[in-house]
């Protein structure tokens, strides 16, 4: 009910069916992804509106695109790769750590019940809540601030989507999980997902990425 709410709300936006589609039969499922709520949700998103419009034309590409400011969009495959990892279910609560475009955000709160989601820098906060606001999205809060510290008012969370890359596993982060509860996150250039299992973090490597480097205030 509460998802079927949400989407009434979401506004219709006429995508382009040749690019949409073809994103999502040569660069999600072409290489074996085919989970249908991902898909559903990678096809209800509109990711053209999530990238500034001197870029917009690579909206639909295999590839990062920039968002200025030293960030980028994820490339589809990653995106959906990572939303299918996280193995989002209705009742889901999700911290997400580093908004960006608001691209993954909206993907995430397609699927869960709330995504709680935190931006270091001002600008792309800013920008991405007008864009996701726009869309309709009411399952979504928002926080400027440190990603490392998480959002402890919050916690504990079903999930945790990390979007940047730290060095090593945040320990503030895993406290902020709940136990049995799985976090999505790339550590230096390896994507892992890693599960609360009591005070243990039981992880698994899912191959190399590339992400822009997490970085904690003060840096």
């Amino acid at each position: 009910m509460l998802l079927s709410r949400l989407f009434k709300k979401i506004e219709s936006v006429v995508v382009p069916i040749s690019s949409q589609e073809r994103m999502i039969e040569e660069q999600i499922r072409g290489r074996g992804l085919d989970e249908p709520r991902v898909i559903e949700a990678v096809r209800a998103v509109p990711r053209h509106r999530f990238i500034p419009e001197a870029y917009r034309s690579q909206a639909y590409e295999d590839c990062a695109v920039s968002l200025d400011l030293g960030q980028t969009v994820s490339q589809p495959y990653i995106v959906g790769l990572m939303t299918r990892l996280l193995d989002v279910s209705e009742t889901d609560r999700i911290l997400e750590i580093g908004t960006g475009s608001g691209y993954q955000t909206a993907i995430l709160a397609r699927l869960a019940r709330s995504v709680y989601t935190v931006e270091r820098l001002s600008v792309l906060g800013a920008r991405a809540r007008e864009t996701l606001e726009s869309l309709g999205y009411d399952n979504i809060y928002y926080r400027i601030g440190d990603g490392y510290e998480g959002w402890i008012e919050h916690a504990p969370y079903d999930k945790i989507m990390v979007t940047a890359a730290p060095g090593d596993l945040p320990e503030k982060l895993f406290r902020q999980l709940k136990d049995k509860g799985k976090m999505v996150i790339p550590i230096g250039e390896e994507l892992y997902s890693v599960t609360r299992s009591g005070e243990e973090a039981v992880k698994v490597h899912h191959g190399g990425v590339r992400f822009v480097p997490m970085v904690e205030d003060g840096e």
